[in-house]
């Protein structure tokens, strides 16, 4: 890929939860496409462009933990930030030991990774023929070489923050754990969300080999 990049990512937890779990989060075996992305947007994003993960490889072993976290079953209603929005004034604020909602607070457990580390290979496209590719590329290389990001990225949640490094061109990729040789059928997994259409959740039939898992094109996913 003549303008992509590689970027090197790991972190202590990550969870890219399953869409189909309602109740309880549990994580696909590896990183999603659309979690690639967003470490990759973390760094560098901007509306003239679109970035497509072509490439995810899994370096460490697949390791999975159950925690039990406090969590809130409410959240702010929709309505009430569109009237904050559009009076430039109210209350946003989300009272978690409200004595009038008692039930508010809520335990639940999740089946989350642990010591994860990936490679993620992407490309990005030109929303408009007038900018400049090179451009783009220079600054994302120059913003992860020095360990810049807009927002923090993280591995599936807010909370599990993750930490990343830049694969110069000339660099060899960091070694995959031989547990990860061989192919592995990791089922139907998520790989974007239609932004563009009606909202839409796309999949497709993931499959690593030696711990690569090749990213088909957004297009050619299933709805």
């Amino acid at each position: 890929m003549a303008y992509g990049i590689k970027l090197h990512c790991w972190g202590e937890w990550a969870c890219f939860t399953r869409p189909e779990m309602k109740v309880e989060r549990v994580s696909y075996d590896v990183m999603t496409p659309s979690a690639a992305r967003g470490v990759v947007e973390a760094i560098y994003w901007k509306p003239e462009i679109r970035w497509h993960i072509d490439r995810i490889t899994v370096l460490n072993p697949i390791k999975f933990t159950s925690v039990r976290r406090n969590e809130v079953k409410d959240r702010i209603a929709a309505g009430t930030v569109a009237k904050a929005m559009k009076d430039g004034a109210g209350n946003l604020a989300f009272y978690v030991d409200d004595p009038n909602k008692p039930d508010n607070r809520q335990q639940r457990a999740t089946l989350m990774l642990r010591d994860v580390g990936y490679v993620v290979e992407a490309h990005f496209e030109l929303l408009s023929g007038l900018d400049n590719i090179a451009k783009h590329l220079d600054q994302f290389n120059r913003r992860a070489r020095k360990g810049s990001c807009y927002t923090r990225p993280y591995l599936g949640c807010r909370e599990f923050a993750a930490d990343f490094a830049l694969i110069e061109a000339e660099s060899a990729l960091p070694a995959v754990d031989a547990s990860l040789l061989g192919e592995r059928d990791l089922g139907y997994m998520l790989h974007d969300i239609d932004f563009a259409g009606e909202m839409q959740a796309r999949f497709f039939r993931a499959t690593m080999r030696d711990g690569v898992i090749e990213v088909p094109k957004f297009a050619e996913a299933l709805a």
